[in-house]
């Protein structure tokens, strides 16, 4: 069942390992790793165990992800889940690092319950010992792809800042360490991916930033009725620097988070000549660069954008000259 692993207790290290292994990776993959932490009681348990299963259906029926993409971790091991266990978590990410390539994209989501140490430390409570924000850093750091990172607990914020970095979105759910209530912000979330109206741009698809976005309202629609302040507010950080940014706050972040989809791209079709399957396989890296280009056009410079935009343009177009002469 890869590296969704249904595993005797004594036996769940090892599973996991040899399914992880059992699979080679191939370019643009998509994996996620959903974990729901120690529960902290019944009432918890039956909600993070919900989110959890209704979250890896969707990735499984609605976007297709193999078996052996999704590892899921819970604070209690059965069929096709592995105990939540600092050691477990080790082994997963020890194999994702074996397994991904720099074109792939490795969604990381935590759900349960988290505490901040000293308000610039902070850790996902596990079953057993925990992992602190840098140890989490140190995993996901050897992973050469694309990796977004969303900590959907209470006292989330010092996540922020530790997993930053290239190629990273990172969201947390609050933008204090001491916000350590727990949130509402992972129904939210997670819901975006089955609700058309989260999909802002009308693409039929719903970007990590259009559901942050989503969660993030649905954050403050939820505090509003309960005529409450609110004690968790979302942030997300995709230029690495580590700051973040509120959905309806300025700031720079947000270009790659507009981009970066959890659903797979459609399968390119390629053609059965080589040297022009290789011309429409660069074609696509370069209008996928484009659009790249077009979300970050609010925080580029104007000469700076024209040049890279004008420069895009003409080598696709110079490219797909190429593809026509030659088909």
């Amino acid at each position: 069942m890869g590296f969704e692993v249904s595993a005797r207790p004594a036996a769940a290290g090892a599973a996991v390992l040899v399914l992880l292994s059992a699979f080679p990776a191939w370019a643009g993959d998509r994996y996620a790793v959903i974990i729901t932490g120690a529960s902290g009681g019944e009432a918890y348990a039956q909600k993070y165990d919900k989110w959890r299963v209704s979250f890896v259906t969707t990735l499984r029926e609605k976007f297709r992800y193999p078996d052996d993409h999704i590892a899921v971790l819970a604070d209690a091991s059965g069929p096709g889940l592995v105990k939540a266990t600092r050691e477990n978590v080790q082994r997963v990410f020890g194999d994702l690092r074996k397994r991904t390539a720099k074109e792939d994209q490795v969604l990381v989501l935590l759900i349960g319950h988290g505490t901040s140490l000293d308000g610039e430390e902070a850790k996902f409570n596990l079953v057993g010992p925990d992992l602190t924000a840098t140890e989490w850093a140190d995993l996901v750091k050897p992973i050469p792809g694309r990796v977004i990172f969303v900590n959907t607990t209470g006292a989330s914020f010092p996540f922020l800042r530790r997993m930053a970095g290239r190629g990273r979105v990172v969201l947390t759910a609050t933008d204090s360490a001491a916000q350590q209530f727990e949130t509402v912000f992972p129904e939210y979330f997670l819901k975006a991916f089955d609700d058309v109206a989260a999909d802002l741009d009308k693409n039929n698809r719903v970007s990590v930033w259009e559901a942050f976005s989503y969660a993030s309202a649905g954050v403050r629609q939820w505090f509003e009725q309960k005529g409450q302040l609110p004690t968790e507010r979302p942030l997300l950080d995709d230029t690495g620097a580590g700051v973040g940014r509120e959905a309806l706050n300025p700031g720079t972040d947000g270009a790659m988070a507009r981009v970066t989809y959890l659903q797979p791209d459609a399968a390119l079709a390629l053609p059965a000549d080589t040297e022009v399957a290789v011309l429409v396989k660069r074609r696509a890296e370069l209008e996928t660069q484009l659009e790249e280009l077009k979300a970050r056009k609010e925080s580029t410079p104007p000469a700076q954008y024209d040049a890279e935009l004008e420069k895009l343009l003409i080598e696709i177009a110079r490219i797909s000259v190429q593809i026509r002469t030659k088909s």
